[in-house]
């Protein structure tokens, strides 16, 4: 058992535990988030020196390779974008600001676990972990629609979950073994793979799964949750959350399930199309721009599976990349929202009328992330899209990939909607849209990255070939 592979999630969990402990004996409680933002340092150090690493620990349950080391940077960068964002949002939960920074950084303790196990209990205390952390911060506005967002949230959760234990329980009773890699053998050398118990017990772990990263037809909770919960932990929530249950989703059916990937990859692809498709008409008629990007998430999300319905190291490369070119974008609006909706009260489109003449730099940041977001050049959402296009193509998803540019085209009418209303729409007041240093930071870097990685993605497409190549035959 070696304890140093468990090093970020160790220090990362002692950060939320010092954060606590802080919380209790200082009155300047901005000093949380900086504490909280700068202790990021320490697991990302650890992460950065295992790079390169691929070892098991704690009997295989645990694996570190650069498909985890990858997802704990991931959602180290996600944590520290909504953490600077916070800042102009702490004042609504001023007396909990210590046990709002704490559960940000246990969830993401949770989702970098859920990358790095290969063992069926494990992955759903990790889930759990994450879970319940998400669930509280969920509701931690105290208000009515924050208190219902997080009681639909925990119920429709806890039933996801158990949908999802059942599943592994069937797959454990079929195989007699919790670890991915000996799944994998049995269904492939005691003929399995005709196995009605078998082909529900995948349907089951595609439901519960689904709910996590927010498939048709688990999507329900999405809107009214995105809504209600605080704009940063919605932002949380749609990328890594989202990230996270892509992740395990890699890890549990192309390690454990791959030699029944004809199944459960038609699956995905018809589920993909479905997703994508609701969640795109749906977006058109709304008019709170939160619910609008709600979505919109699962629009994406369709689009992400186009990575697990094409069952190559191609696709699951693609996903991955989509994936961060997805939380740069996603977290850029979201942060950009935040600071005009907290000087305007109000999370209504018709509200952001003429915002360009009172906060020209937020307006087009917010701009430039829907536009990124529709997938049209020079963003990062383009190149994201091309290679996922791609992949699906190659692989003979052609009908796949046809609904999908559709789908594209039908949602650039609700992105540019917002666009249009902040540029050509008269302004409501003539009062500028302050923000503080912090948040403009985490805006800028996410506005970057859309760019950067719309113009030069090479690297992170190495990166994540890599990545993908770890568990895949």
């Amino acid at each position: 058992m070696n304890l140093y592979l468990l090093a970020p999630e160790i220090s990362l969990l002692a950060l939320a535990l010092v954060v606590i402990l802080l919380d209790l004996f200082i009155e300047r409680k901005w000093i949380l988030g900086v504490v909280s933002v700068a202790g990021l340092i320490v697991p990302a150090a650890f992460t950065l020196a295992l790079w390169g690493t691929n070892e098991t620990s704690f009997g295989g349950a645990l694996v570190i390779d650069q498909f985890s080391l990858f997802f704990n940077l991931f959602f180290l960068v996600a944590v520290a974008l909504v953490l600077l964002s916070s800042t102009d949002y702490a004042h609504k939960f001023a007396a909990f600001r210590g046990e709002y920074y704490a559960l940000v950084l246990l969830a993401a303790t949770g989702m970098m676990l859920m990358a790095s196990t290969r063992e069926l209990i494990s992955i759903y205390i990790a889930l759990e972990l994450t879970g319940i952390s998400l669930y509280a911060l969920t509701g931690f506005l105290k208000d009515p629609k924050s208190s219902e967002a997080g009681l639909k949230y925990l119920l429709l959760g806890a039933v996801a979950s158990a949908v999802l234990l059942y599943g592994m329980a069937m797959v454990f009773g079929l195989t007699g073994t919790t670890y991915l890699k000996e799944i994998a053998a049995a269904i492939s050398t005691e003929g399995l793979l005709a196995s009605p118990a078998l082909l529900m017990g995948i349907v089951l772990l595609v439901a519960g799964f689904g709910f996590k990263i927010a498939a048709v037809p688990f999507q329900m909770w999405v809107p009214d949750v995105y809504e209600g919960a605080p704009t940063p932990i919605t932002a949380y929530l749609s990328v890594a959350s989202k990230a996270a249950g892509f992740a395990v989703i890699l890890r549990v059916f192309y390690e454990a399930l791959g030699p029944a990937s004809l199944d459960w990859g038609m699956i995905f692809a018809v589920l993909a199309a479905i997703t994508m498709t609701l969640g795109n008409v749906v977006a058109i008629a709304q008019t709170n721009i939160k619910r609008m990007l709600g979505y919109s998430s699962i629009a994406q999300a369709g689009y992400l599976m186009i990575g697990l319905a094409a069952v190559t190291t191609e696709a699951s490369s693609a996903l991955i990349f989509f994936l961060a070119c997805y939380a740069l974008t996603n977290l850029g609006a979201f942060i950009a929202i935040i600071a005009i909706s907290n000087k305007i009260g109000s999370d209504q489109i018709a509200d952001y009328s003429g915002m360009v003449r009172r906060a020209p730099l937020l307006s087009l940041a917010l701009a430039l992330c829907l536009i990124s977001l529709i997938g049209i050049p020079p963003t990062a959402g383009f190149i994201a899209k091309v290679y996922i296009f791609s992949a699906g193509i190659n692989y003979g998803l052609v009908w796949l990939v046809i609904i999908a540019v559709i789908n594209t085209v039908i949602s650039a009418y609700y992105y540019l909607r917002v666009v249009r209303v902040m540029y050509l729409g008269a302004p409501l007041s003539g009062e500028r849209v302050p923000s503080s240093g912090a948040l403009r930071a985490a805006l800028s870097f996410a506005c970057l990255g859309v760019l950067v990685l719309g113009i030069y993605p090479w690297v992170l497409l190495r990166i994540a070939e890599t990545a993908a190549s770890m568990f895949l035959p």
